[in-house]
């Protein structure tokens, strides 16, 4: 039915705010997992050498 296309809309547009929400209170409240400290990796690579 044409009549109820509308409505159909406002349903996906409401779907898509509250996911949208959600998904910037996750991201604001959870912080992100710690990642290793790529610069003191490297230098510990750098320092290893090799002895023949």
């Amino acid at each position: 039915m044409p009549q109820m296309a509308p409505l159909y809309w406002l349903y996906l547009f409401i779907f898509f705010f509250l996911s949208l929400i959600f998904f910037i209170s996750m991201n604001y409240f959870l912080q992100p997992f710690d990642t290793p400290n790529t610069l003191s990796f490297s230098t510990s690579l750098k320092q290893k050498t090799w002895k023949l």
